[in-house]
């Protein structure tokens, strides 16, 4: 059975540290969705449009992931979070493009409720599913658009299956044998956030997404909540 976990050392080092999870089977992730694509434009637009002016990085949703980067050592302004890089993005063009249906929801999710969300090819991990802990010198990344794995440093807070690591810096890059195509078809949305600052957006957010899944792409869904408490999530069909 596949499952996801994130280490004690992780909570020990993000005091609050929680994950709202969603996991999508029997996704049609090869056909054309409009109501996908028009969400996504309207989110879009609409964060332009509310905060056009605004630094980003001094937003509440914001600053508590630039917030964790600078307590586990890696530079916020050289390496961007996800929700950061992602805001700035729409913030100058008011769009982002379409890439496929899966893409598109996270996407779109991320910017209503400014949390970075992830989205993973469960067929794609590895026996013992996936972790969220430090690296070790036999983990090794592929970058995205690359052709060459590169060696992993000890102790870099990651998104791993086995030794391939899923996204570097936590929520900084994404790995190519990480990203999602039009025949992902069991995907595993990991929903970032800490307890005391966004933990009630996390719920939301993950019920929501939920439920959009269910009633627009008519798969089968589960929802989980991991934290120091409860520190696994099992993929129960795997």
């Amino acid at each position: 059975m596949k499952r996801f976990i994130v280490d004690e050392k992780v909570f020990q080092a993000l005091p609050g540290y929680c994950v709202g999870v969603v996991a999508a089977r029997g996704v049609d992730n090869g056909s054309v969705h409009e109501g996908i694509a028009r969400m996504l434009e309207e989110n879009a637009a609409g964060f332009a449009a509310r905060f056009g002016e605004v630094n980003v990085r001094e937003l509440p949703s914001v600053a508590a992931y630039r917030g964790a980067f600078t307590k586990l050592g890696m530079n916020p302004n050289k390496f961007m979070c996800s929700i950061e890089a992602l805001t700035k993005r729409v913030q100058k063009s008011g769009h982002l493009p379409h890439i496929n249906p899966i893409v598109d929801v996270g996407n779109a999710f991320s910017l209503k409720y400014q949390l970075p969300m992830g989205a993973h090819d469960i067929d794609r991990l590895e026996s013992e599913g996936m972790a969220i802990r430090f690296s070790t010198p036999q983990d090794h990344f592929l970058g995205m658009g690359e052709t060459q794995a590169e060696d992993m440093p000890e102790g870099e807070l990651v998104y791993v299956s086995g030794h391939t690591v899923k996204t570097r810096r936590w929520i900084w890059r994404q790995s190519e044998d990480g990203k999602i195509t039009e025949g992902t078809s069991h995907i595993f949305f990991p929903i970032d956030g800490f307890e005391g600052v966004n933990q009630k957006e996390v719920v939301t957010a993950r019920d929501a997404l939920a439920d959009f899944l269910r009633q627009e792409l008519r798969c089968e869904v589960w929802t989980g909540y991991v934290d120091v408490s409860h520190p696994v999530f099992d993929f129960l069909w795997t």
